[in-house]
């Protein structure tokens, strides 16, 4: 399947783009996560601790077993704080 995938805040810095199409076989936002996460040294460091990422399937927020099928876009992003 086609995603395109956003990355926001140090994802972004680390991966070293905000933006990009990639073509999967992932089933989960976890299985995306270590398919990124195998391309690089980059990658691997922005996805080293999952449980500091949050993840968005078609702007709704979602688990890290969420399942991937029919979703169009999935964005990265540092848990957000309130003030």
């Amino acid at each position: 399947m086609k995603l395109d995938i956003r990355y926001f805040a140090w994802l972004r810095e680390r991966v070293g783009t905000a933006t990009e199409t990639v073509e999967t076989e992932a089933a989960t936002i976890a299985d995306l996560i270590a398919e990124l996460s195998s391309r690089d040294a980059g990658y691997a460091l922005a996805f080293s601790d999952p449980g500091a990422i949050r993840a968005a399937i078609d702007h709704e927020l979602v688990a890290m077993d969420a399942p991937l099928a029919g979703a169009r876009e999935v964005a990265f992003f540092p848990p957000m704080t309130g003030g």
